[in-house]
């Protein structure tokens, strides 16, 4: 069993939700990727997401494009990405870590070299985000092979015959986009994700984590209660932005969201 199966399954017996932070790997210089990742579990992620840099990160609002230009500015590359990984599970050999990102330069590398490469980093899923699960067959092939889990965005749009799609194609769990737009944008509907939830379930038998639009506490803890994880992205990201240049005050405000997001989480059960 995976990690990320594990972990899902550990905290279902718990009666708790994964909590899953999102940013991007190399923001604010590489040397801060490894003790932020750090600093994340110990303020109560479950499972982070690493965002690979890229130069057209079409799904993302200004806030994360903005930590992409950063990090490129780095020259932080999808191998740099993978020797945090495998940095990080020197202290840590238990959170699962994915990488999210984008296809280009999984394709340059090559899926199966990718495939073996991120496994022997340390990594648990990726998710690709343009690449749909009826374009997926080669990498899902590499990836299953190495076990990785590939996992799939669900949309409001998502009809009965995609979602069936998709349900097939993922493992892991399957991340539901909680609104039409960009990453950081501002409306979330709690009710709405809810209805459309149900119809995601029909189709898809492992977990479901929903992200975009969770800004703080207060909004992890109402989005906990429908879905099986909670994932924030944007308001991460800008608080390391907002404290660009002081590293331990990045460590202070990112832990201290992910923290208050874990104890609404926790508190509602």
């Amino acid at each position: 069993m995976s990690r990320i199966a594990t972990t899902f399954e550990r905290l279902a017996g718990q009666g708790r939700k994964a909590l899953i932070p999102y940013f991007t790997a190399g923001d604010q210089g590489p040397a801060l990727t490894v003790p932020l990742m750090r600093r994340l579990v110990a303020a109560g992620a479950d499972l982070i997401e690493l965002g690979v840099p890229f130069s057209d990160p079409a799904a993302e609002g200004p806030v994360i494009q903005m930590a992409c230009e950063r990090a490129l500015e780095h020259d932080v590359s999808l191998r740099d990405v993978l020797a945090m990984v495998a940095d990080f599970r020197r202290e840590d050999d238990e959170t699962p870590v994915i990488l999210m990102g984008y296809l280009n330069p999984v394709e340059v590398m090559g899926y199966e070299a990718f495939a073996r490469a991120a496994s022997e980093a340390g990594v648990d899923g990726v998710l690709i985000v343009d690449m749909p699960p009826e374009e997926a067959e080669e990498a899902l092939a590499a990836l299953r092979a190495e076990g990785l889990d590939l996992i799939f965005l669900a949309a409001p749009t998502s009809t009965d015959e995609r979602l069936e799609r998709i349900g097939r194609a993922s493992s892991g769990f399957v991340y539901y986009v909680s609104l039409k737009g960009v990453t950081g944008s501002a409306a979330l509907d709690v009710a709405s994700v809810a209805d459309k939830l149900a119809q995601v379930r029909r189709h898809v038998e492992i977990p479901v984590g929903v992200g975009f639009g969770i800004k703080d506490a207060a909004s992890a803890a109402a989005i906990a209660e429908v879905a099986d994880a909670v994932v924030v992205g944007s308001a991460i990201v800008q608080r390391i932005a907002d404290n660009a240049g002081d590293e331990q005050a990045i460590f202070d405000a990112v832990g201290g969201l992910v923290a208050e997001m874990r104890a609404a989480m926790d508190n509602n059960r």
